[in-house]
């Protein structure tokens, strides 16, 4: 597991909880809209596609623990991460109850949209400090539990399984691994809404496409993303990380990536000619408890030195406003904000103004 997904829980959180309202995201219609895709179900059994019609069918998953068994349309959804929560909502579905990941800190903005589109009110969550509170999920008899976007199911899924059936992923990797929309795939299936997902994913793509499509000079332009971590300066664009957002809108790696790995992604201070490209993008979400201060490194001098900065073909991506988050870890409901966030941002690092 690279340095970067291994602060994914804390980072998540921290940013989070220091989140402030930002730009208007794009509309709900998105999470709205129908399209078509493909996922590989390995052995799953998949739910009938008129189970969103009222003909649930029952859905057996296999997963790293063992199988889990839906044999009626779920109503009542508790999640165990944020991301789960985000699968929820974007199908459309209000969980019982959710982990209290803002902590008193106002919701994201794309996130809020949704309760609001949803008419939700506040969401019931649970303290999530020392880990998942299987009590309180317990209490609320749920039909089904989401556990796609957590580290923790080695420990929580026999504690979580004699509750409700568990929906997580096929192996332990794919805690890492999978996409935001295999994800969202695989819980929409045990939810019986197959089609509903498949409108979220396409609807996410169009967003891609029409941003590409109108920025044409992002087309082939190289990159590098780098976030300053407690510990060191990480490569995050290396060769083998998920293109994501970025390369859908055009850009491509530097030579560079193939020198970086997840488990091998410090920059050293020595080093930062590394960083060079077209364009450079950096963040700081621990802020001045980064291994160096936005200051000392933007006044570094080798780093003034890289093209990119000399041309202005430099620009910090925020993490207060939970734009760095959403980048590390894109799920069904801040996968097309980001886009709509991110694209003013590069289109003024690609003209150096």
């Amino acid at each position: 597991m690279s340095t970067y997904a291994r602060t994914r829980t804390s980072t998540a959180r921290r940013l989070r909880r220091t989140a402030t309202a930002t730009a208007a995201a794009l509309s709900l219609t998105l999470l709205a809209a129908c399209g078509g895709g493909s996922e590989d179900k390995g052995s799953d059994k998949p739910a009938a596609a008129s189970a969103e019609a009222g003909a649930f069918k029952a859905v057996s998953q296999k997963n790293a623990w063992g199988t889990t068994e839906v044999k009626k349309k779920p109503v009542k959804v508790a999640t165990v991460s944020d991301g789960d929560t985000s699968i929820a909502l974007a199908l459309g579905v209000v969980p019982v109850i959710t982990p209290d990941v803002e902590d008193g800190s106002p919701v994201p903005q794309f996130k809020q949209q949704a309760i609001d589109g949803l008419k939700a009110g506040k969401l019931k969550t649970y303290d999530d400090t020392d880990g998942t509170a299987y009590e309180a999920i317990a209490a609320e008899a749920p039909d089904i539990i989401l556990g796609m976007n957590t580290w923790e199911m080695d420990k929580d899924y026999e504690k979580l399984a004699p509750i409700a059936p568990v929906v997580t992923y096929t192996d332990k990797p794919q805690a890492d691994t999978l996409t935001w929309q295999e994800r969202l795939r695989r819980a929409a299936q045990a939810l019986g809404l197959e089609a509903k997902a498949e409108g979220v994913i396409a609807a996410n793509d169009k967003a891609t496409a029409d941003a590409a499509a109108a920025h044409p000079e992002f087309k082939g332009k190289k990159y590098t993303y780098a976030v300053v971590h407690p510990e060191q300066i990480s490569f995050m664009s290396y060769e083998a990380q998920d293109p994501g957002i970025f390369e859908k809108l055009g850009f491509v790696k530097t030579d560079k990536a193939k020198n970086y790995a997840p488990d091998k992604n410090g920059v050293s201070m020595e080093n930062l000619d590394q960083l060079d490209a077209d364009i450079l993008l950096v963040t700081y979400p621990f802020g001045d408890r980064g291994v160096i201060s936005p200051t000392e490194l933007e006044g570094n001098k080798l780093f003034q030195s890289l093209n990119a900065v000399k041309g202005k073909h430099f620009a910090v991506v925020p993490s207060d406003n939970n734009l760095a988050s959403a980048i590390a870890y894109p799920d069904a409901l801040n996968a097309p904000w980001a886009t709509a966030q991110l694209t003013p941002l590069l289109a003024k690092a690609v003209a150096g103004s």
